[in-house]
C-alpha cells in the first residue's frame, strides 16, 4: 500500500447535492463534489463546487481547503466574517458553527479528517 495519496480526479464523476432543507437560509444552492475514495480510515479529499445561496454549517471534523475560484463568505456564530476568494486557504476545526454563503459560484479542493 502506498504511503501517499495522489489527488487524481481524472475519470471521477461528480456527485450532486444541496444543503439539507433544515439548514438552508436563502437561495437554492446546488453542490457538485468530485470525491476520492476514503484514503485511510476517515480521511477524505476531492473538489467541491457550489452555486449561490446560504446555509448553516456545523463541523464535527477537521477540514483544510483551498479556494480555487469564486467568492464565498463564511460567518461564525460569534459574528466573525471570513471573505474567501481564489488562493485563500484555511482549516475549519471541529465545533465550528455558522453560515456559508456562496456569492459567486465557488470551487475548492479539500481534505477532511474525521
Amino acid at each position: 500500500m502506498a504511503t501517499y495519496l495522489q489527488l487524481d480526479l481524472d475519470g471521477v464523476e461528480p456527485e450532486s447535492g444541496a444543503p439539507a432543507a433544515d439548514r438552508l437560509v436563502s437561495g437554492a444552492p446546488s453542490f457538485r463534489t468530485w470525491s476520492l475514495d476514503e484514503a485511510d480510515g476517515g480521511l477524505y479529499a476531492g473538489i467541491w463546487e457550489a452555486t449561490p445561496g446560504k446555509w448553516r454549517i456545523v463541523y464535527d471534523e477537521w477540514e483544510y481547503f483551498n479556494i480555487l475560484s469564486g467568492y464565498s463568505v463564511v460567518t461564525a456564530d460569534d459574528g466573525e466574517t471570513l471573505h474567501l476568494r481564489a488562493g485563500d486557504r484555511m482549516i475549519l476545526k471541529p465545533g465550528f458553527k455558522g453560515t456559508w454563503e456562496v456569492v459567486e459560484t465557488t470551487r475548492k479542493d479539500y481534505v477532511i479528517r474525521l
